[in-house]
């Protein structure tokens, strides 16, 4: 059986920078920058830029 069009990965996809950041990775950054308080809960996030 073959596999559907829209399924198949594109070779161009490899290797590009994602512009969003996963929770793990916004709280590390906003540790980073000391715009996280320890005791604080990891839902509602503001958006962070990544560098």
């Amino acid at each position: 059986m073959s596999q559907h069009r829209s399924l198949k990965s594109s070779g161009g996809s490899v290797g590009t920078k994602r512009s969003v950041l996963k929770r793990g990775e916004r709280i590390k950054l906003m540790k980073a920058r000391g715009q996280w308080k320890e005791g604080r809960l990891p839902t509602g996030l503001p958006k962070t830029k990544s560098e």
